[in-house]
Formats: structure tokens, C-alpha cells, sequence
């Protein structure tokens, strides 16, 4: 399976250890939410642009992170 890191590009900015570490945090669990079953590379590239754009924002939290990446995806979030 892909990781985080697999989808930054150079233009996504430079993040420090401690965001790629919730972003990477953040990806894996979107991916266990979804059973991580076999999913189009497509649906990893949409969570993972949309977990980046979030920290791009100054997003650290790995739970809303998560959701940002999952959001639009027909998943609803459940707390925590």
C-alpha cells in the first residue's frame, strides 16, 4: 500500500517531520477506514491531495485530517 509521502509533490510545500507524521498517521487510517480492500489508486491520490491541502492549512490534528481526506467520499466519520 502507498504511503503519504508516495503523493507530495515538490509544490505541496515543505512540511516537518511532525506534520508528515500526522499526515502519514492521517492516510493510514482513511485507508484502514476504508477496509483498504482493493481501492483505484485514484481514490488514494483524491484522500491523500485532500490530507495535504488540509496541512497545507495548517491542519495537525490526525483525526480531522482523516476526515478531510475521506470527505465526499461517502464515509461518514464516527468520533475518534
Amino acid at each position: 500500500m502507498a504511503t503519504i509521502l508516495t503523493f507530495l509533490k515538490p509544490n505541496d510545500g515543505v512540511f516537518n517531520d511532525h506534520a508528515t507524521r500526522v499526515m502519514g498517521e492521517a492516510f493510514d487510517a482513511a485507508a484502514k477506514a476504508l477496509h483498504d480492500t482493493g481501492q483505484p489508486v485514484i481514490v488514494y491520490e483524491t484522500i491523500a491531495a485532500r490530507i495535504i491541502a488540509a496541512a497545507r492549512k495548517g491542519e495537525r490534528d490526525p483525526v480531522r485530517l482523516r476526515d478531510a481526506g475521506l470527505a465526499g467520499l461517502g464515509y461518514e466519520s464516527k468520533a475518534g
